[in-house]
């Protein structure tokens, strides 16, 4: 019976990453090719298409995108290796993990609002600058860095703030594949075959060990590509409006009250396929030259990599995250509680907790639709990815659908969300209309699930088996196997998971938004709202609660482990001393 519940799981968690996808893309493609029966197109043709390519500074959408993404996955990936390069094997290395875990579990969103306060021409940079008597603004309280920040046409601030956002997660990918173990002690020992053939530690990782860490983590960076070229949420904050980034701008055609631009949206998402394709197919490319330099490299035997030019980006990095963490937490706790705050006053006039009682007075249903769709989808997810595990050693599956299930975790990753959300919503229109909170909660488990299945796979495939044999050889049921022995033992990577799968749904704000059709508030859908219509004091309460709530999930899913093992120890303590006291009564 467990084994059936298992291999159903399985199912579950392939049905659940594929079908919404297709299903999504299915829905896209119809109105795109002008068959949409509630607004009376019925006719399949190619007029939507012509319609946007007629539209202005169409190519100017597809090249902010693709210069955007691309261009912040590549600075992250190598901002992230030049870290890992200088701090490996070192006591910074241990630090690195703790310093970018936070910023990992910061929603998207909360990170271009919070860059808002930091680097707009009336941020703390510019009253730095303005206080210290530099004479950086001008007139029209614009700032010479205007240009570039935020809303530039360039795209500059939407690249800056993919990078800081992306560079943590390609850091954590690749600390999380050399702290494996058999890979660990391999990655060693190639440091140590380096170090004694006169090779600098940097130059020993970045030509032996590297390579073998890229090869583990290239589909993750592949889907890095394609979410970065098909953001929404940094883009519609920070980017340019005239014209947009493509994604937003398809963001924008499906939200008009004029519902026929739904199917120029349609065409568009469409066309947002083919940018993040152009966009993996450019990163190939790259990747293709850069394997051949770095090829020529080993082989001319230099035992130097750039030290000094690695070392010293990797420290700019870590000070650049460091500084701006500062200000941004400074910035945004004072415009809270800020009473009144002049340009350009380092700090408030005065004080006052009224932001804070107008925004805590409508904030009730927007705390408790996130929490109950967050820790449903993560608490789910985590069942459905713990049974599949499972189902992989009580009944294995043949090699082909290992393959389709590889495909189909990072399927939802590698689609651009712009491309099958929509279609998805217009199914759904279809299909159980009414069913605002099931459609969200799918919306969200696609998303969650890959991540949650990346996190626990690692753990769950490298427990030790002997456990579970010894309590087989008892007469344990696998059942009893899985809930007595293997869970309590993965207790740690579990929480971790569920942390990480409700950090993940708190931060949607593209799928919340359009799965609920707008009716299910939640506090990134609020903090987005926010940024763009209220005061910046009100934003600033929003952003501090939104980046509470994935914070709290770490925080829970990094203590729990430590206070079950303490009671267990107290309980053991208990049970001892009691023993003790009833062995001295009976005289032994």
């Amino acid at each position: 019976m467990f084994t059936r519940l298992t291999v159903l799981a399985r199912w579950i968690l392939l049905v659940v990453l594929v079908v919404p996808v297709v299903a999504g893309l299915i829905g896209v493609v119809f109105p795109a090719l002008g068959y949409f029966p509630v607004l009376g197109a019925t006719t399949f043709s190619f007029d939507v298409f012509k319609q946007l390519n007629s539209v202005d500074g169409l190519g100017r959408m597809v090249w902010l995108s693709l210069f955007t993404g691309l261009g912040a996955t590549l600075l992250s990936i190598a901002g992230a290796f030049f870290l890992l390069a200088a701090s490996y094997q070192t006591k910074a290395f241990r630090y690195l993990q703790g310093l970018l875990s936070p910023l990992l579990a910061l929603p998207h969103a909360a990170t271009a609002i919070a860059l808002l306060f930091v680097i707009s021409p009336s941020g703390i940079i510019a009253r730095l600058f303005t206080a210290s008597g530099e004479g950086v603004m001008v007139s029209a309280g614009m700032s010479k860095w205007s240009f570039a920040f935020p809303y530039d046409e360039l795209g500059l601030s939407v690249l800056f703030a993919l990078t800081l956002k992306e560079l943590p997660f390609v850091v954590l990918m690749a600390m999380s594949v050399m702290s494996q173990p058999q890979l660990s002690h391999k990655f060693k020992s190639y440091l140590a075959i380096g170090a004694s053939c006169g090779y600098t530690p940097i130059a020993s990782f970045m030509k032996l060990v590297l390579p073998l860490v890229y090869r583990q983590i290239r589909l993750p960076l592949l889907a890095v590509v394609v979410f970065a070229t098909s953001n929404v949420e940094i883009p519609l904050i920070l980017g340019p409006n005239n014209p947009s980034t493509l994604s937003v701008a398809v963001f924008y055609w499906f939200n008009h009250i004029d519902l026929s631009l739904r199917l120029l949206g349609s065409a568009a998402a469409i066309l947002q396929v083919g940018v993040s394709c152009l966009a993996l197919l450019t990163f190939i490319f790259v990747e293709k030259i850069v394997s051949k330099v770095a090829s020529s490299q080993r082989i001319q035997g230099t035992r130097t990599f750039f030290d000094f030019f690695i070392i010293t980006k990797a420290a700019g990095i870590v000070g650049l995250y460091v500084v701006l963490c500062g200000l941004v937490v400074y910035s945004v706790i004072m415009h809270s509680v800020a009473q009144y705050w002049v340009f350009p006053a380092l700090y408030p006039s005065g004080l006052t907790l009224l932001h804070w009682q107008t925004v805590l007075g409508g904030m009730l249903p927007p705390i408790v639709n996130t929490l109950l769709l967050g820790v449903a989808v993560s608490v789910s997810s985590v069942i459905i990815v713990l049974l599949a595990l499972e189902s992989e050693l009580l009944k294995p599956t043949k090699s082909t659908m290992t393959l389709v299930l590889s495909l189909a975790l990072f399927l939802p990753l590698l689609v651009p969300g712009v491309a099958f959300l929509y279609g998805l919503v217009w199914l759904q229109q279809i299909v159980l209309a009414s069913a605002t909170w099931f459609h969200t909660f799918i919306a969200h488990l696609v998303y969650v699930l890959p991540y949650v299945f990346m996190a626990l796979a690692v753990a769950y495939r490298k427990f030790d088996n002997r456990y579970a044999m010894v309590a087989q050889s008892l007469g344990k049921t696998p059942w009893q196997v899985f809930t007595h022995v293997k869970l309590p033992l993965l207790t740690s990577p579990i929480l971790v998971a569920w942390a990480l799968g409700a950090s993940i749904s708190f931060s949607q704000y593209l799928p919340t938004l359009l799965a609920s059709g707008g009716t299910l508030p939640t506090i990134t859908t609020e903090a987005v709202a926010s940024a763009s219509g209220n005061s910046s004091r009100v934003t600033a309460v929003y952003l501090i609660i939104q980046a509470l709530l994935p914070l709290v999930a770490f925080i829970i899913a990094w203590w729990a482990p430590t206070l079950l093992v303490n009671r267990k120890r107290g309980e053991n303590g208990v049970l001892s001393s009691v023993s003790k006291e009833s062995e001295v009564l009976n005289g032994k």
